[in-house]
């Protein structure tokens, strides 16, 4: 585990400094910060995982979520939401920027170290073996060449079927809604039904078989391509 750093951001210096001791007792290497402006000073493409507080200062932890995903070099870094607000529409909140996980105070260390293990587990099960490729375990996903192959075969897949494979596996554990997914890889075009998208995904989940069940329907949500 020496080889994963994690950022924790919290305006509680106390609870930083709590799961510093407990995260780096697990063998990991943590930084902290506490303020989202000042953990955004540093170089967030280093972290492997970020546990991000909600209730900040001037910038809040949905806005520093928000900032990241909008910037392409921080956009697949994990982020773990500990907040003391565990409302419905909250927790949505965060799915919808992105969250992989969302932890609500109190909570026992023990949790957090399941938890941090978990995202970890799931973001690094996703190898990138070039610029163009993506694999998960004999599924080659090429976006240069627009196809996919599955132990030596290539699977025939639609363009839409293509791309939504390709946004849920580049940003695996994340929870995208159906209307995230139309503005990406539908864009502008019109007259399109978010049950088109539930098509889509029923027929891409049956052509890659085995490989189909990863791709997870997060009730009220969305959908997210789900590694464990």
């Amino acid at each position: 585990m020496n080889d994963y750093r994690i950022l924790v951001v919290d305006d509680e210096e106390d609870l930083c400094e709590i799961l510093k001791f407990n995260l780096e007792t697990e063998g990991y290497l943590v930084d902290t910060a506490n303020s989202a402006e000042e953990a955004l000073k540093l170089d967030l493409t280093q972290y492997n995982v970020l546990l991000l507080d909600v209730m900040m200062g001037e910038i809040s932890g949905f806005r520093m979520a928000s900032m990241m995903k909008k910037n392409k070099d921080t956009a697949n870094i994990p982020i773990i939401f500990i907040t003391a607000k565990d409302t419905e529409n909250d927790t949505l909140t965060g799915f919808n920027l992105g969250a992989d996980d969302y932890i609500s105070k109190p909570f026992s260390l023990r949790e957090v170290l399941a938890r941090v293990k978990a995202v970890i587990r799931r973001t690094a099960s996703v190898q990138n073996k070039s610029n163009d490729q993506l694999i998960f375990k004999e599924m080659v996903v090429d976006s240069n060449k627009k196809k996919v192959v599955i132990r030596g075969e290539e699977i025939s897949l639609t363009k839409k079927e293509f791309e939504i494979l390709l946004l849920l596996l580049q940003n695996q554990g994340r929870v995208f809604s159906r209307e995230d997914i139309l503005a990406k890889v539908w864009h502008d075009e019109v007259y399109v039904l978010d049950r088109t998208i539930d098509v889509n995904i029923t027929r891409l989940r049956k052509k890659i078989g085995e490989y189909g069940k990863y791709i997870v329907t997060r009730l009220g949500y969305g959908y997210c391509f789900e590694c464990e």
